[in-house]
């Protein structure tokens, strides 16, 4: 089997990491197609993974579904992947969750942390320790599989649990056979007992004597302080908000856009709102809909009232559209749908003044709105609307397009470049503009005018 180094990075042909190269087997066909890792559990277990691992990252670069079969050995990613596609994925996954950061020694070992919803990453070679980018969607499924509760291997805390059930169900049948060991430590016991009593009665501290107390002097009871009580609820609630925001972006786009929704919502209904724009934006940001945002926003904070509201809304509206395209884009889709199905009757006359307000605020830049003049689109309104929106807006439109000509057009006038026979080779020399002619009568220069308007005939020619 052909193997690789596991930091494609070392071209040494000697370097000790080595793993084995990615089969991908491709079955089915039409909507039933899916690509089988044949040798994941060989390549696992070079990177020191569970095998769900990888195979989950595919899935969540590729946008594919992913299936295992653990029994059979079987991972699966939805959809036709060749295999050099996942060899490169793999590389991804090394440098983000089997390298050491400090090193870049594949020996590393990852620990979750379901309280702080945390990963680290330490290695073994040199003793670093860090945290992983929890940036990525891997991570969620690596905290609610964490390496030691891998179903294809056996924990430290499984076999513990075993052994001390062992010890306990031996200890059971010890005393039902009625050892003799138990008698020995009978005499003691009631000893201390004695002690205790009298300790008791004369008002003393009572300590347990050196023969029964336990072989730890670990504190069982539980801090039922004030302080303590708030601090621990303050750790489930940030564990469960952590887990809640993780378990978001397992949602569909859908559901992650109705939750923005309600996140506006709840701000404009709390009164909220103004000064909120970094906070509105890192939600849309976590929820991974910033580009989308724009038709959340232009539905909740615009009406009959859109002209004004553009220009109160404006720094709102420029933290998501501002370099954006793509928001922009979702933003005249949104205004479309606000006239087209809310406010048509008000709104359909004031379409030009509306897109020359988003273009004045520097909000939707002149090449999008060019864009969007080109095609009528039904995806946000039908076809009817759509088209006597795009009617209502020409005038604009055609203002907008000669605007951009005469400004081209201009910039070329600007400088007259003249080219020297006599100079050097790639130097260009500006020649100044001919002063007019103190012969030169009015009416000879309305008729050098009258003669340049003149029609050129093309069939003359």
């Amino acid at each position: 089997m052909a193997t690789v180094n596991v930091n494609s990075e070392v071209t040494d042909q000697f370097y000790r990491y080595k793993m084995p190269k990615i089969i991908a087997k491709v079955e089915g066909k039409g909507n039933g197609i899916k690509t089988v890792i044949v040798n994941m559990v060989d390549v696992a277990k070079a990177l020191s993974r569970p095998p769900t691992y990888p195979t989950k990252f595919f899935g969540c670069e590729l946008g594919a579904q992913t299936q295992f079969d653990i029994k059979n050995d079987r991972y699966i990613v939805n959809g036709s992947h060749d295999a050099s596609k996942l060899q490169q994925l793999l590389d991804i996954f090394i440098k983000k969750f089997v390298l050491c950061q400090e090193c870049s020694n594949p020996e590393t070992i990852l620990s979750a942390n379901q309280k702080t919803q945390t990963i680290k990453a330490r290695c073994i070679a040199c003793g670093h320790s860090a945290m992983v980018d929890m940036r990525h969607k891997l991570t969620t499924f690596i905290l609610k599989n964490p390496p030691d509760m891998d179903p294809a291997s056996t924990t430290p805390s499984k076999a513990k649990k075993d052994k001390k059930d062992k010890k306990s169900k031996k200890g059971e049948k010890a005393t039902m056979n009625g050892d003799d060991g138990d008698h020995d430590r009978a005499s003691p016991e009631i000893n201390s007992q004695e002690q205790m009593a009298a300790q008791r009665a004369s008002g003393g501290v009572i300590e347990a004597p050196p023969e029964i107390k336990d072989d730890d002097d670990e504190d069982w009871g539980e801090d039922v302080s004030d302080e303590a009580v708030a601090k621990r609820m303050k750790e489930l609630t940030d564990a469960a908000k952590n887990m809640a925001m993780s378990e978001d972006l397992e949602k569909s786009a859908n559901q992650r856009m109705d939750l923005f929704y309600e996140f506006v919502k709840n701000k404009i209904n709390s009164k909220s709102l103004a000064g909120a724009e970094q906070e509105l934006l890192s939600e849309a940001e976590r929820l991974e809909v910033k580009d989308k945002a724009a038709l959340v926003l232009v539905e909740l904070l615009m009406n009959e009232k859109i002209v004004s509201q553009i220009k109160q809304h404006r720094k709102l509206l420029l933290h998501f559209c501002h370099n954006n395209q793509k928001a922009q884009k979702y933003l005249l889709g949104g205004v479309e749908q606000v006239i087209g199905h809310v406010h048509k009757d008000v709104l359909l006359p004031k379409v030009p003044h509306i897109f020359k307000e988003l273009y004045d605020m520097d909000i939707v830049e002149e090449e999008v709105l060019l864009d969007w003049a080109k095609k009528v689109s039904k995806k946000y309104v039908s076809k009817a609307v759509a088209q006597e929106i795009h009617e209502k807006a020409a005038p604009f439109i055609k203002w907008l397009a000669e605007a951009e000509e005469e400004e081209s057009s201009e910039e070329d006038d600007e400088v007259e470049v003249a080219f020297s026979t006599t100079g050097k080779v790639g130097v260009e020399t500006i020649a100044p503009p001919k002063p007019k002619s103190p012969e030169q009568s009015p009416a000879s220069a309305n008729d050098d005018e009258s003669e340049g308007d003149d029609e050129i005939d093309i069939d003359a020619i």
